[in-house]
Parts: structure tokens; C-alpha cells; sequence
């Protein structure tokens, strides 16, 4: 490991970094709180993950995403339409806020992944990698696709009542990107990935 040290997350206490057996991990010897996690093939695993998400995002912003059809009428919506009615109806930070965290976060994640792990798998060495890096582990809990789909299933629910819903591609697109973000949150190992980036 690049380190020798790692601090607890929970009580700060120092602990020596030892190497790991694959899918193993390393507890606080104080506390018991995870320390880190050796994932196996955690580079390649990721940056598919990254990649994946990425063309899933894509598709959720080409295609319709529901449609609403009643007496005859059909109402065709896009990811971005919820954002751009609610920047009318409410105030615009809250507008920002669903943007940020349910399109732009994870966007920027998912880049400066495939950025940070393209470079280590294919042996380039960026000047900013390890800073983008740092941006993308603090990304990580802003990344709020799957609130966003709840509030959007919250909503199919009551709309279903008012109008008959069909789903869109960009709808099916969407909920996988959810899973593929969760996806990357349990085999993205931060420490291997520390340790490729050493010279």
C-alpha cells in the first residue's frame, strides 16, 4: 500500500496498512469500523462500471422518458423536463439542487473515473489524476440517482390514477444507472487505487 498508516474513520486511531487477501477486510482493531477493502480486479471492474454508466446516462437524456396519455392527449417528458417545471414552480436553488445531485454528480463521478482509471489501466499518467480522484471520492455521497427514481416511482403511483403512464427507454436507462452506481460503490476500492497511481 502507498500508505503505512490509515486512520479510523470512526475513532482516529493510527493502524498499519497491511497487504490483503482478495475480497477481504480490514477492521479498527479499537472500534471494529471497516477500514478498507481489497476488491479483486477493482481497476478493470470500475472503469467498465464507469463506462457503462456513462452511455446509460447518455441514453436517459436522448430518449422520452414517460409518457402521460389522457382523453386522447399525450404528454411526452424527458429527464430534464421535472427539473426545468420545477425551476417555474419552486425556487431555483431547489431547481439546482435536483439537477446537481440527480445529473451533474454523477456525470462528473463517472468522467473523472473512467479519466483517473483509463490512465492507470492503459499506463498514462495525467498531472491532475490524483486530483481528480480526490474529486471523485467526494462526489461519491452526493451522487442521488436512486432518490430521484423513488420520487419518480412516488410520483408514477399517484399520476397512474390521472392518466395512463408508459414508460420510455430513457425511464429503463435510468433505473439501470442506479444499479450500476451501486455497482461502483462496492467494487471501487480507493487504497488499490492509491497504490497504482504510486511511480
Amino acid at each position: 500500500m502507498m500508505q503505512s498508516v490509515i486512520a479510523c474513520h470512526e475513532c482516529d486511531l493510527l493502524q498499519q496498512v497491511k497487504p490483503l487477501p482478495p475480497k477481504s477486510t480490514a477492521r479498527c482493531v479499537r472500534c471494529g469500523a471497516l477500514l478498507y477493502v481489497h476488491t479483486p480486479d477493482t481497476i478493470d471492474r470500475s472503469l467498465a462500471f464507469a463506462i457503462t454508466g456513462l452511455v446509460l446516462m447518455l441514453i436517459a437524456n436522448i430518449y422520452p422518458f414517460l409518457s402521460l396519455e389522457s382523453q386522447g392527449a399525450t404528454l411526452e417528458t424527458t429527464l430534464i423536463t421535472g427539473t426545468l417545471i420545477l425551476a417555474r414552480q419552486s425556487p431555483i436553488g431547489l431547481a439546482f439542487l435536483v439537477l446537481l445531485t440527480s445529473m451533474l454528480v454523477p456525470c462528473i463521478l463517472m468522467g473523472a473515473l473512467v479519466v483517473v482509471l483509463g490512465s492507470i489501466k492503459w499506463g498514462h499518467r495525467l498531472p491532475a489524476y490524483r486530483r481528480i480522484f480526490r474529486l471523485a471520492l467526494a462526489l461519491r455521497p452526493w451522487s442521488m440517482t436512486e432518490v430521484f427514481m423513488l420520487g419518480i416511482l412516488v410520483s408514477v403511483v399517484k399520476l397512474a390514477k390521472m392518466a395512463t403512464i408508459i414508460p420510455g427507454t430513457a425511464l429503463f436507462a435510468f433505473l439501470g444507472l442506479v444499479f450500476v452506481l451501486a455497482a461502483i460503490n462496492t467494487v471501487l476500492d480507493p487504497h488499490t487505487v492509491w497504490e497504482k497511481m504510486v511511480p
